[in-house]
């Protein structure tokens, strides 16, 4: 049995082999929306793993000992067990199939993103509560793959099943890896308003540099307020930037400083505004639902690397 499947391969259908991003990535793959190209470790890897290794009895018994009224429990369980998965070694066939799929992309730096077959339905939201790696090499992707397995038990995830009542239902989560977009702007899209919810409207949000400055909070990116219905730009808000994010070998990610002369400039022009929000909208069009989208630019040519449901309307 096969344990990965190329975006090519996937639908949105899929989000119970391959999680609510695989799933989503390999929709828009097939929609011919500009994504960069990648693979799936299938959550049927992590299953797989658990139970040849007998984790599986092992996790059950420790998450069964978590007292949820005391943190420091929920944190003992939650160490104990990404140490467990961390120690056991993956089956040698499972490595070989994600390294040939690794090599065949020919990228030097993937991103290894978790993907739980939970994620982004309307019950439970996954989004932000698991790990993924960036400019992850060929050195450390199965190690990164393991370590977005065992982010399914942080102190948070584990929290939150119990809160979303799943600890009866079985999560399991898939591992994305897609070829690295080393960006010169990124950002976010709201294709609704997201503060009035305004649905003819939709937010851009673009800072220079690697996304993670946006997502993270590190900076304040440039906001552009979209109308839906005839494409003007309603509202442009552009922010001072003195420093950005960009991939370091050593490191994986260093922050540098912005040149004087371009701190205060608008990252994305009116032309390059407008390319974006159609690409936006197409996928908001095809996926009938506003959608929370994470985006990037490189030599002429935006690349969306995710897009989920908006789930706080």
């Amino acid at each position: 049995m096969n344990h990965t499947k190329n975006f090519k391969n996937l639908t949105k259908k899929d989000v119970g082999i391959a999680g609510g991003k695989g799933a989503s990535l390999g929709e828009m793959t097939k929609t011919g929306i500009p994504v960069p190209p990648g693979f799936v470790v299938l959550a049927s890897a992590f299953d797989r793993f658990l139970n040849e290794t007998d984790l599986f009895v092992q996790v059950a018994a420790e998450l069964k000992k978590v007292n949820y009224e005391d943190i420091n429990s929920v944190d003992k369980a939650s160490s104990i067990i990404r140490d467990l998965i961390h120690d056991v070694k993956m089956p040698k066939d499972l490595e070989r199939e994600i390294m040939t799929d690794f090599k065949k992309m020919g990228a030097k730096f993937v991103a290894v993103r978790s993907s739980a077959t939970a994620e982004d339905s309307s019950v439970a939201s996954w989004a932000g509560e698991l790990e993924s790696f960036l400019n992850t090499t060929e050195r450390s992707v199965l190690e990164n793959v393991k370590k977005c397995w065992s982010s399914l038990f942080t102190p948070r995830a584990i929290f939150y099943r119990h809160e979303k009542k799943l600890l009866e239902t079985h999560v399991s989560v898939a591992v994305v890896v897609q070829e690295m977009v080393e960006s010169e702007i990124s950002g976010i899209c709201f294709t609704i308003h997201p503060v009035t919810e305004d649905r003819d409207q939709m937010i851009i949000e673009a800072g220079y540099g690697l996304g993670e400055a946006i997502v993270s909070g590190s900076i304040t990116p440039d906001s552009y307020v979209i109308s839906k219905k005839d494409l003007s730009l309603m509202d442009v808000n552009i922010s001072n930037q003195a420093k950005k994010i960009i991939r370091c070998l050593k490191k994986g990610v260093k922050w540098v400083a912005i040149k004087k002369n371009e701190q205060e400039k608008q990252k994305l022009d009116g032309k390059k505004i407008i390319e974006l929000t159609k690409i936006c909208l197409n996928i908001e069009k095809h996926y009938k639902k506003p959608q929370d989208i994470e985006w990037a630019f490189k030599e002429k040519k935006f690349y969306i690397v995710q897009s989920r449901p908006i789930t706080t309307l």
